[in-house]
């Protein structure tokens, strides 16, 4: 398995436990702070630019939200085994 692969496991893995935390939900940033070559997402943690800028003003809900996306993401990401 690749680092990207299992930075991307781990990153899905995280997900799954923050959606279990009732309050204070933690960020997703992992210190890899740079967007994909389209701009879309950033290669460390998954969120786009605008998850990004709202994040601390986010509540607990709306940061649920965001980590149920990069779960998504994640798992796209992630190699199918057959």
């Amino acid at each position: 398995m690749t680092a990207v692969m299992d930075a991307t496991q781990s990153l899905a893995e995280r997900a799954v436990l923050a959606g279990a935390v009732a309050e204070n939900v933690p960020s997703p940033c992992v210190s890899v702070c740079r967007m994909d070559p389209q701009r879309t997402y950033c290669e460390g943690c998954l969120r786009s630019i605008d998850e990004i800028k709202v994040w601390r003003a986010s509540s607990d809900l709306e940061k649920k939200a965001i980590w149920a996306r990069i779960a998504e993401r994640a798992a796209a990401h992630s190699p199918k085994v057959i």
